[in-house]
């Protein structure tokens, strides 16, 4: 999860939980999940349900200036202490002269929320520096595929007391990847499925309840590619393409080449002799995350890691139909896993 630092999320939500509300919010970021959730713990916790017909107003930037939002923030609530204002896709605001000096001396009755997604405000723009003298700015980045595993062991522990193996971390990391809010969902669902008497995920929970195969998945054909094993890896691959709704060459290809991106990077760590080593070097969680690059690194030379990037490029873009006028995708993946084992 995030870090515990001045405006990171652990820290916001803590003082919002402890009824600690700032007059102005920024929130802002290519990652839309912690946004939402500061967001909507704001327009489900200040106000009353019975407050909220006449202090809660939702807006999005695409509908209204930059004069307007002002104006509704210095409003008096009515029959309330406070009055919330959220403006959602606040990216589509043409410009934020009036805001700006709002938050020269903003309403103390108001809580003001500026949710800007896909990207941040310039810094250079004044918003900024303003809204940080006098409330709060947050960014919400992406997780890297090395925080995945933390942060799913993280949210099930805290949002449910639940407990996840190792492989099971790895299968779902692997086969939704990092939009937070995706993953969420899917963990929620695992949760319920849950007898009381067995908080535990296991790969057979994974494999019935999410429909990723214990045997057949992302994880695996990584982990057959490292060791080189030709028969497991074509397996996996055949069982891809008989099953399309898994997401095929979607799932595989960016799970391969971040493996053979990292595996390149694995070679210039000061030991790479090393698990330990080598995690650190490449920002993994354990040594026991390093090991399908310590056997990669056994199985593979530099020079053919970086012909397979060179052929995981050429295959994605004739996945998506580049160069490619009639080849179907399961026949690529075939190729690619043929040219990367041999």
């Amino acid at each position: 999860m995030a870090e515990r630092s001045a405006n990171s999320f652990d820290s916001i939500m803590s003082d919002l939980k402890k009824g600690k509300f700032a007059p102005v919010y920024i929130l802002m970021g290519e990652e839309s999940y912690y946004i939402d959730k500061i967001a909507d713990y704001i327009t489900n916790n200040v106000l009353q349900p019975e407050e909220r017909d006449f202090n809660q107003t939702i807006v999005f930037g695409a509908d209204v200036t930059s004069g307007q939002v002002a104006d509704m923030a210095k409003r008096y609530p009515m029959m309330s202490e406070k009055q919330v204002i959220v403006v959602k896709e606040a990216q589509s605001l043409k410009n934020w002269d009036r805001i700006e000096a709002y938050m020269e001396k903003p309403q103390p009755t108001t809580i003001l929320v500026i949710c800007y997604k896909n990207g941040t405000i310039d810094g250079r723009k004044k918003i900024l520096s303003k809204a940080k003298a006098v409330g709060v700015v947050f960014e919400s980045k992406k997780k890297r595929e090395s925080e995945l595993p933390l942060f799913i062991e993280h949210y099930l522990k805290t949002a449910a007391g639940v407990t996840i193996d190792t492989k099971s971390v790895q299968i779902i990391a692997e086969h939704i990847g990092a939009d937070l809010s995706r993953l969420t969902s899917e963990l929620d669902k695992l949760v319920l499925a849950l007898p009381e008497t067995d908080k535990r995920i296991t790969p057979e929970v994974v494999e019935r309840q999410v429909g990723i195969s214990k045997e057949f998945n992302a994880y695996e054909l990584r982990s057959a590619i490292a060791q080189r094993n030709v028969l497991k890896a074509n397996r996996i691959v055949n069982y891809f393409e008989k099953n399309p709704k898994t997401g095929g060459a979607f799932v595989l290809l960016p799970m391969l080449f971040g493996y053979f991106q990292n595996l390149m990077l694995a070679y210039y760590a000061p030991n790479r002799t090393d698990e330990n080593e080598v995690a650190r070097w490449l920002d993994l969680r354990a040594g026991w995350a390093a090991r399908d690059y310590m056997t990669g690194m056994k199985n593979y030379s530099g020079v053919k890691v970086m012909q397979i990037i060179s052929k995981l490029r050429e295959t994605d873009a004739k996945c998506k139909g580049l160069d490619n006028p009639n080849t179907p995708i399961g026949e690529l993946m075939k190729e690619l896993v043929f040219f990367i084992m041999h």
